[in-house]
């Protein structure tokens, strides 16, 4: 049994879908790359915004709020004057409108309890402790109840003598702080050891969702492109190729016949097709002269 023929133009255009698909593949496979790439650091530039927005109301509270509560102080203490409760509270604002971000000053040992490291942030703690170097950066991903999630963590550090007097020993802190957290945590804190990791973390869904719808949108272009331009070359065949062939074999098939008298080829042109043509044309041209020939 004789496998189905098939036309130059089904030839030509099962080349062109194959072709097309390979690089329709390969082109989707590197945009989704690239797109994957730009939402983690899409996410990552968020995730340091929050943590820079976290350390200027930290610094915001020990230039202004802490000198305003000095007299205070001595009476009662007030978390307002601790940077770090600054930092929480205003991220923690933020997290009303965007529950799914979060931002902790995680703490091996903290004062305050809600500020103790969970599991996978003391494991946090531990790598930026082990690998700590000045304006060290750690980064990472984990699943939530919300999906993955990208976190940047930056070591805790205390060099100042000054923090440090109410954290080295329960006996040389001031009153006010035992009577509000006791002298069981946030004690024997040494200077310049990784005590804690500042802790933002991103949901990566919102800029994941984006980075696929655009490269749906791009992937459905690339179609709509491929497809005009499928059309227009098959067009093109058909018009500048297969019917010239048509007709270049159908003349052949008269001359074949014996019929030399024929409609005449059309032989514009300068390529390969109008060079086959006229030569087609001279073929038929010298068997009608040999004929008339032989007759006589």
């Amino acid at each position: 049994m004789r496998a189905p023929k098939l036309s130059l133009v089904a030839k030509f255009n099962v080349v062109i879908l194959l072709i097309f698909g390979i690089c329709f593949l390969a082109t989707g496979l590197i945009a989704d790359r690239l797109l994957e790439n730009e939402a983690r650091e899409e996410a990552l530039g968020n995730a340091r915004l929050l943590m820079d927005s976290g350390a200027a109301a930290a610094a915001y509270t020990v230039e202004q709020i802490v000198p305003l509560l000095g007299n205070q102080l001595k009476y009662k203490f007030l978390p307002q004057s601790i940077p770090f409760y600054a930092s929480a509270e205003n991220l923690n604002a933020l997290r009303r409108t965007h529950p799914d971000y979060s931002y902790k000053d995680a703490m091996l040992n903290p004062m305050n309890p809600r500020d103790r490291a969970t599991e996978w942030e003391e494991e946090v703690i531990v790598q930026l402790r082990d690998h700590s170097t000045p304006g060290a950066e750690f980064v990472g991903e984990r699943e939530t109840v919300a999906g993955a999630a990208l976190y940047i963590a930056r070591p805790i550090i205390f060099s100042d003598r000054a923090c440090l007097e109410c954290h080295s020993n329960p006996i040389e802190a001031p009153k006010t702080l035992l009577d509000a957290y006791g002298p069981d945590n946030g004690f024997n804190w040494k200077a310049n050891e990784v005590l804690g990791a500042q802790i933002v973390s991103i949901p990566m869904s919102a800029p994941q969702t984006r980075a696929h719808k655009i490269l749906l949108n791009f992937m459905l272009w690339i179609l709509a492109v491929f497809a005009l331009v499928f059309i227009a070359l098959d067009v093109m065949v058909r018009v500048l190729v297969t019917r010239r062939l048509i007709a270049l074999s159908r003349t052949a098939d008269e001359v074949s016949m014996g019929k030399l008298d024929g409609e005449a080829i059309d032989t514009r042109g300068h390529d390969e097709l109008s060079g086959l043509a006229h030569s087609f044309e001279r073929m038929r041209s010298s068997l009608a002269k040999a004929l008339k020939m032989l007759e006589k």
